[in-house]
């Protein structure tokens, strides 16, 4: 198998974790040695992944991209949630996965709720061999959404939460939300 390194990106609520859970799968079907990284910051479902609409998979939780890559080059297709919450270590993890022959699925926020680049998500994608960019529903008009916005008043550019604390919205209306 080559080795290959594909993105799924987009707001909140776009699908990008349900289309990770969905590739995985397919993998595991074809029986390859599949293994699912998030990022132990994120603790909204336990040790596992669940996307929005209620897709499960169990995944490892590390601190770091170091780990990825430690227990990821066992494995035939590694797959890595919400890449933008990892160093920018995961970049090269990435690399090095895939050019040791290894399929890396990545799914991530490539905006902050500011609508600036996220994290080592810009790099991801220009290294990565497919790119699948994902839009949600603006929740004001319903136009296609490709910007997330928050919530609630809080200067961090992490901050972990679903619906209560998101939304995701159209370039009109990213600006017109009230803390």
């Amino acid at each position: 198998m080559a080795g290959w390194i594909k993105v799924y990106t987009g707001p909140m609520f776009s699908r990008k974790t349900e289309e990770l859970i969905v590739e995985l799968h397919r993998y595991m079907l074809a029986k390859k040695r599949v293994v699912l990284f998030k990022h132990k910051i994120d603790t909204r479902y336990g040790e596992g992944v669940m996307s929005h609409d209620g897709r499960k998979m169990n995944s490892t939780p590390v601190d770091s991209s170091e780990e990825v890559f430690a227990v990821g080059k066992g494995y035939d297709v590694i797959g890595v949630d919400e890449a933008q919450f990892f160093d920018h270590e995961i970049i090269n993890v990435c690399e090095k996965l895939a050019d040791a022959g290894l399929r890396v699925v990545v799914a991530g926020l490539d905006k902050n709720y500011l609508g600036e680049p996220f994290g080592p998500m810009p790099q991801l994608l220009a290294i990565a061999d497919e790119v699948v960019k994902l839009t949600a529903v603006c929740t004001v008009c319903g136009n296609p959404a490709t910007f997330t916005v928050r919530k609630v008043s809080d200067g961090k550019e992490v901050l972990i939460g679903g619906m209560e604390s998101y939304e995701p919205r159209c370039r009109m209306h990213r600006l017109n939300i009230s803390p």
